[in-house]
């Protein structure tokens, strides 16, 4: 699929991934953090987590399809080089999403000794944090370098001139 209403699909999809990614990071970085937070805000972000390992390698592979039919510049190819990651950081926040899954049933039911399990907190919130954060600069860098292959020598030209 790579139209949508004769649209290229993968701007439309993208945008589901540059909302997904921040939000999940968020959620997971509070639920990891906060156990208030974690009883509300697991489930939920585990199925955003879902739902953005999901939607990730349709939205690279459109990508893809649009990068053949539009002029390849330098631009574009540092785009689809750092698109080319999001599978990755997609997988890297389910993973910590799921990681903060299990804290959250391994401390509700209780099972662990108090010790290792604020071990496995301090981890879990190390890891949740760190892959939030790295998530979240990726998606940025990413969609940056595709509005800069976009949107360069177009911003500012007048209508019916040529950039």
């Amino acid at each position: 699929m790579s139209q949508i209403n004769g649209l290229p699909a993968h701007i439309l999809f993208v945008h589901a991934i540059v909302v997904l990614v921040p939000l999940v990071a968020v959620g997971v970085v509070l639920s990891a953090l906060w156990p208030a937070a974690r009883m509300r805000l697991v489930w939920p972000t585990a199925v955003l987590a879902t739902a953005l390992l999901v939607l990730t390698p349709p939205t690279v592979e459109a990508g893809e399809s649009l990068e053949h039919q539009v002029d390849r510049t330098a631009l574009l190819h540092t785009h689809t080089e750092l698109g080319d990651t999001m599978p990755f950081v997609a997988a890297g926040l389910f993973a910590a999403a799921m990681l903060v899954g299990a804290l959250h049933v391994l401390h509700s039911r209780g099972s662990i000794p108090a010790a290792r399990m604020r071990l496995l907190t301090v981890v879990t919130a190390l890891v949740a944090v760190l892959v939030g954060v790295g998530a979240t600069v990726q998606v940025y860098r990413v969609g940056d370098s595709g509005a800069q292959a976009t949107w360069q020598d177009r911003v500012g030209v007048a209508a019916g001139e040529s950039p």
